[in-house]
């Protein structure tokens, strides 16, 4: 444990919601096993947020999780990870992923960052797009070519799509591994969706294959995305 002389000038709180309006987030319980539950009139979330070495809020958090000890995740620094359900037809071209934010962040950013950008970009997502360097800057990119896992999971009715029910009818945290389950896997079988998820991604860098896709209303789809170059411990 750091000293108060040692302590950072700055502690993490990691908030979600349904919106940008920060009236609408909750306190995301990080490295906890019980996903954050959102709802909006588009879908229908149950997030969890990890974070390697974490000493933010609330307050006693633990600051591991136990996925940092699965082979494929040890050298993670960080993970969010949801499923998501949604509640009307979502095109696969038309769902992006990524960080944005409502002022400059240019003279924050460290030296080299434009060439690592522009790296990153050619070796690992092409479909990459954004300016760091605009007013409002951001970086997105479309879902299914940048998340790190998806797994395509069933159909969920009414009564067991997580809007209802007890505590214990709600989802935990799992650590999702790319593929499919239950009614899922002809749907994956269906489009010709590669098994692994790096071969996904690249399938999914077309365009054309992307608007192929429609996320369905009511159909479980869970997520996973971090990697070990970004840092939240210091």
């Amino acid at each position: 444990m750091p000293t108060e002389s040692q302590s950072p000038q700055y502690r993490l709180h990691v908030t979600a919601g349904p919106s940008y309006d920060p009236k609408t987030h909750q306190t995301v319980p990080v490295n906890q096993d019980t996903p954050l539950h959102i709802e909006s009139d588009q879908a229908v979330v149950d997030l969890c947020v990890r974070i390697q070495d974490y000493h933010g809020y609330p307050e006693n958090s633990p600051t591991t999780n136990a996925y940092f000890k699965h082979p494929s995740h040890e050298n993670d620094a960080y993970s969010i990870s949801f499923s998501i359900i949604f509640k009307h037809p979502v095109d696969g071209n038309a769902l992006l992923f990524g960080n944005d934010f409502d002022y400059p962040v240019r003279d924050r950013l460290p030296p080299g960052f434009g060439a690592g950008l522009r790296l990153m970009k050619w070796a690992i997502d092409p479909s990459l797009d954004g300016d760091v360097y605009a007013d409002k800057p951001y970086l997105y990119s479309p879902a299914l070519a940048t998340w790190n896992q998806l797994l395509i999971g069933g159909l969920r009715t009414k009564q067991n799509n997580g809007t209802n029910g007890s505590d214990a009818e709600k989802p935990t945290a799992r650590i999702v591994e790319e593929g499919a389950e239950d009614d899922g896997v002809p749907v994956r079988r269906g489009l010709c969706i590669p098994d692994t998820a790096s071969e996904r991604r690249r399938f999914f860098q077309d365009e054309p294959v992307r608007k192929e896709f429609v996320f369905q209303p009511g159909r479980a789809y869970w997520v996973d995305f971090g990697n070990p170059y970004l840092g939240f411990s210091g």
